[in-house]
């Protein structure tokens, strides 16, 4: 037997063992420093041979280094996996490792941030295992995890893998392997050069035919996430929109499986950025995400709504094809979803279909600015930006702000004037801009705070915008005695009428008295409070 020598760095003292016995006892030890020594010294004797693995093996060495490959010492960590990557060539290893289902624990040190040689020797021990059909399935695993890597996927292409990927994908003997293939597959084909040499060879046709044929979920979702991926780049959807993947797309959305339902949504969403594609998901894929808005999964219906509104994002034929689906309703009701997602990109679809004067119309008879009080007082900024911007777009009509003002919308409104966010802010400030258009709603933005803290908004250089001027404008333009106590002058086109009041021009920051306050107020000497009340007086 070959005798392992494990040296001490911090102690000039050797320490030797005779037997490889003694070592493997030392793998049980609480100290870090024994333990990767022990590990370096098993795996130069578990490298002179076969017979040394079968040695250590019998020795219950496999056990004990399984429980070190997830140590918290890096070291350990690493020297325990380089004993497991050269001893799992041998045929008896490889069975124990099976029954301990190892593969797990190697593919999660495949993580970016560990390193090189545990990626290595992890792979190593993962390839041994691989040639066995048995474990094939554990080789595509492996390939999804590194195939995540550019260089990983340049080097699967120059080595046929594409074609091997493929080849499994036809043949039905290998069907349970078929979802991992997909996986697989899905990584590569965020290269353009990948998919532009499977569309060159036939594969990308094979690919959406097999997706067209195949009944099992987790092929479908697989399928769907795939051509997500493959989407993000334009040459890659100018490809897949050439194949026609729309149709496919469209199919697996009436599946009933709900993975496989979001994973189509998403991968429509991604394939929006396609004009020929939007206009096609238009013709045919409307009405079933309508449909999915009612579903009882949120997860679903997240998707679905997001697909939506990337559908209709400047597009009023893909806006009339929503509303002629009867997706008003389901829109309004998943405003008050429990995904922010799904509120947010709600709110987006109306705001579309709010461009066009008949659906604005039907949206409001829905209640839509009572419905969107809640989401204005959301803690999320993506649901407040949109939210706000809802408003925006709804506001313009009378009944809609009263609605609104009874909802006790506009105090959540005025509240995201403060917001730190750059666009719930400027959302928020169109918004009060749109909604101060009549006197009543301007007055109780005004009682809320609303003035004051735009005021404040616009002395910042950093905080105001055009609608935040626009907005405090519009709100004076309402409150007449203010602005002109404010500003000393009125606009040509500000039309005095009974009510308006003089108290002469306010200091910046000093508060402005309602007319009741004033009247509160003990006589002075000061200047008189002119106030104008031109109806003739009834006997």
């Amino acid at each position: 037997m070959s005798q392992i020598v494990i040296k001490n760095l911090f102690d000039p003292l050797l320490i030797e063992s005779k037997t490889a016995a003694t070592v493997v006892l030392m793998l049980s030890s609480p100290e870090n420093e024994v333990l990767a020594k022990a590990c370096d010294a098993l795996y130069k004797f578990a490298s002179k041979g076969d017979e040394n693995k079968v040695t250590l093996l019998g020795l219950g060495a496999v056990e004990r280094l399984y429980k070190l490959i997830s140590h918290e010492d890096p070291i350990v960590r690493r020297n325990a996996i380089m004993v497991f990557g050269i001893m799992a060539s041998n045929h008896d290893v490889k069975k124990l490792l099976r029954e301990l289902d190892v593969t797990s624990s190697l593919i999660s040190q495949l993580a970016p941030e560990e390193d090189v040689v545990i990626h290595e020797f992890a792979t190593l021990c993962l390839a041994h295992m691989a040639v066995e059909y048995t474990t094939k399935l554990l080789a595509l695993k492996t390939l999804e995890v590194i195939s995540k890597d550019r260089e990983t996927r340049i080097m699967l292409g120059e080595n046929k893998g594409l074609d091997c990927l493929l080849r499994i994908l036809e043949t039905n003997e290998f069907s349970d392997l078929h979802a991992e293939a997909l996986a697989v597959l899905g990584n590569c084909l965020e290269d353009v050069h990948a998919l532009q040499l499977i569309q060159q060879t036939g594969g990308l046709k094979k690919l959406l035919s097999f997706i067209g044929v195949s009944t099992v979920p987790d092929i479908q979702k697989n399928a769907a996430k795939a051509i997500t991926k493959a989407a993000y780049d334009s040459e890659n959807r100018k490809i897949l929109n050439e194949e026609e993947v729309e149709k496919y797309l469209i199919n697996l959305l009436e599946i009933d499986n709900d993975e496989v339902k979001v994973a189509a949504s998403q991968a429509i969403s991604a394939m929006c950025e396609n004009l020929a594609s939007k206009h096609a998901f238009g013709l045919q894929g409307i009405p079933q995400l309508v449909q999915l808005l009612s579903s009882d999964n949120e997860e679903v219906k997240e998707a679905a709504v997001t697909a939506l509104a990337n559908l209709t994002a400047a597009s009023p034929r893909n806006a009339r094809a929503v509303a002629e689906a009867e997706g008003i309703k389901p829109l309004v009701n998943t405003l008050n979803a429990q995904r922010d997602g799904a509120i947010a990109n709600a709110a987006t679809v109306l705001t579309n279909l709010a461009m066009q004067e008949p659906f604005r119309i039907n949206i409001q008879s829905h209640g839509i600015m009572s419905v969107l009080a809640e989401p204005l007082r959301s803690t999320s900024s993506q649901v407040q930006s949109k939210a706000a911007f809802t408003v925006a777009a709804f506001g313009c009509d009378a009944d809609a702000r009263t609605e609104l003002r009874d909802a006790g919308g506009l105090r959540p409104l005025v509240e995201l004037l403060c917001s730190k966010n750059e666009e719930v802010r400027r959302n928020a400030c169109w918004a009060v801009m749109v909604c101060a258009s009549d006197e009543l709603t301007a007055g109780e933005l005004c009682r809320l705070g609303a003035l004051d803290i735009l005021e404040e908004i616009n002395l910042s250089t950093g905080r105001k915008n055009n609608f935040s001027e626009a907005a405090l404008e519009k709100l004076l333009d309402n409150n007449l005695s203010r602005k002109y106590s404010q500003m000393g002058y009125l606009s040509s086109s500000n039309i005095i009428t009974d009510g308006f009041y003089d108290c002469g021009q306010i200091k910046p920051g000093e508060k402005f008295l309602s007319l009741e306050e004033l009247s509160m107020q003990e006589l002075t000497d000061h200047r008189a409070v002119i106030f104008i009340n031109a109806k003739p007086q009834e006997e």
